[in-house]
């Protein structure tokens, strides 16, 4: 069975785009699996709880197929996380599918993997555009961008038809 690994952050993960994802990921045949900064349980932006069976710093890419970053208010910390960066160099590394939906394309973009790449981003007034654009991506203003094996997506709304991309990479 194909594997996926879903990142989400301890406090603040955006619920929506979450179920979303994962519901998209499963009906395609895949097992979900949540990680997050440490294992545990896990709240989200609208008071869901999960639990997140593995830490960012025990993930192995070799033991998932694709790999996505979950947004979220809580999320935005994780692009200044090392051991994110790291996961998002080692996917693309590897040649694995890379996903990062909402304000987590600022991991990918931190990271160095977008350099080059078009993407999109959630975006409250034009910064986290201008954060890509300064990582070298190439921003284009449409739900769900898909280049190469990365693809990213801009928020809740959008959060099924990524999980199709995601799904289908």
């Amino acid at each position: 069975m194909l594997k996926s690994l879903l990142i989400i952050a301890r406090n603040g993960f955006q619920d929506h785009e979450l179920a979303g994802v994962r519901s998209e990921l499963l009906k395609a045949g895949f097992r979900v699996i949540l990680g997050s900064t440490e294992a545990g349980p896990c709240t989200g932006k609208f008071g869901s709880t999960e639990e997140a069976t593995v830490a960012l710093k025990d993930c192995r890419v070799a033991d998932y197929d694709r790999i996505a970053f979950i947004g979220g208010p809580g999320a935005e910390a994780l692009s200044e996380n090392e051991d994110a960066r790291a996961l998002a160099r080692a996917t693309v590394d590897a040649g694995k599918p890379l996903g990062a939906i909402c304000i987590t394309p600022l991991i990918l973009a931190k990271a160095g993997v977008l350099k080059g790449r078009k993407a999109t981003v959630w975006d409250s007034g034009g910064e986290q555009i201008a954060i890509l654009k300064a990582h070298g991506a190439i921003v284009i203003h449409q739900a769900v961008v898909v280049d190469g094996s990365i693809v990213t997506g801009n928020g809740p709304q959008a959060a099924l038809s990524f999980g199709v991309a995601l799904a289908g990479l």
